[in-house]
């Protein structure tokens, strides 16, 4: 009798114990297991700024990413994630417990935005790439790229803002604010202008920003790296004995259309301080955001006498450059025709 006794003592204690290791085992669970729904690649949480913890929530259940809401809550109030929302940019990966998003979240390690900047033509175009984005607001990129005082401070103004702009891979954080964005792409500017190349600059009468002028324009003559430096010397002799530019480009540019192809006389009558047929000296500011190759063929330029240049009539996409007027008329005489053949007006 008391055998059985103590038998069925022994049973249920270990009917209890296994009850506490079930509980343990689904508590352990519902912390460490996987809670995100099945998707092909990673996923992005965009905490805005001033966001509370309900915003989370809501962000977190109309995105799909969290299989099972409730649990994702039991966990995050347990780890305090009410009282330490983080404005930013968090990546959901595929199998990630409750455990480790809501660590995340409430660490506020958030995943970086890699932004590459290219060829930009306005300012519009700047302001849409960084408020598309990052967090940015785009009334105060508006505002700042507006602001004279705040772009004196880097050697700018309003019209030469964007040679502040050096085409590069750059990291923000999604929530940096528009001013430290700004800052944060000067410094990238100040780092690509060493002494080295405010050296080159400086023996061809220029500063950094004019430099970025004419190789903007330089950029939207030619994609051929080859014919850059020749082109680069064009501009730069027209500079020197005091010859307007009479840059394409600049007209594409003050007119604002940039898909045209062939450049009419009435065109070149377009009142704009950017039309360097009507306005000697350089525009007032770049055209574009140049690439490194053109930069480089203005500062490495070679000494020409080349005053003109035109598109060869083979569509080859290079250049048939001219030091005369006369022969300047011939190569684009042939141009022309070349285009009458094929139609385009």
């Amino acid at each position: 009798m008391a055998r059985a006794k103590k038998k069925k003592v022994v049973n249920s204690t270990l009917f209890l114990l296994l009850i506490i290791a079930a509980i343990g085992a689904i508590g352990f669970y519902i912390i460490f297991g996987p809670n995100t729904r099945a998707f092909t690649k990673d996923e992005y949480l965009y905490v805005h700024t001033d966001a509370t913890y309900e915003h989370v929530l809501e962000t977190l259940e109309s995105s799909g990413m969290i299989a099972d809401m409730k649990t994702f809550e039991l966990v995050a109030k347990a780890l305090k994630l009410p009282e330490n929302i983080h404005a930013g940019r968090y990546k959901i990966k595929k199998g990630m417990s409750n455990y480790s998003i809501a660590r995340m979240l409430r660490s506020g390690k958030q995943a970086p935005v890699k932004l590459v900047i290219n060829r930009l033509r306005t300012k519009t175009d700047f302001v849409r790439l960084l408020a598309t984005n990052l967090e940015a607001d785009s009334t105060d990129l508006w505002r700042l790229l507006g602001d004279a005082a705040f772009l004196s401070e880097f050697g700018v103004d309003t019209g030469t803002v964007m040679a502040l702009i050096i085409p590069d891979t750059y990291e923000f954080f999604w929530n940096t604010p528009a001013e430290k964005a700004l800052r944060k792409i000067q410094k990238n500017h100040a780092r690509f202008w060493n002494k080295e190349r405010v050296k080159k600059a400086t023996a061809h009468g220029l500063t950094p920003v004019k430099v970025v002028i004419i190789a903007s324009i330089v950029d939207e003559e030619t994609n051929m790296t080859g014919d850059k430096p020749k082109i680069a010397s064009v501009y730069l002799n027209r500079l020197r004995i005091g010859m307007p530019l009479q840059a394409d480009p600049t007209v594409k540019f003050a007119i604002g259309d940039f898909g045209i192809r062939r450049i009419t006389g009435a065109m070149l009558k377009y009142d704009s301080p950017y039309n360097t047929y009507m306005y000697p000296g350089l525009p007032p500011g770049p055209i574009c955001t140049p690439s490194l190759s053109s930069v480089n063929a203005v500062l490495d330029a070679p000494k020409t006498s080349y005053l003109y240049f035109c598109a060869k009539a083979d569509f080859s996409g290079y250049s048939a450059f001219a030091s005369t007027f006369e022969e300047q008329i011939r190569n684009a005489n042939a141009y022309r025709k070349a285009l009458d053949a094929r139609g385009i007006h």
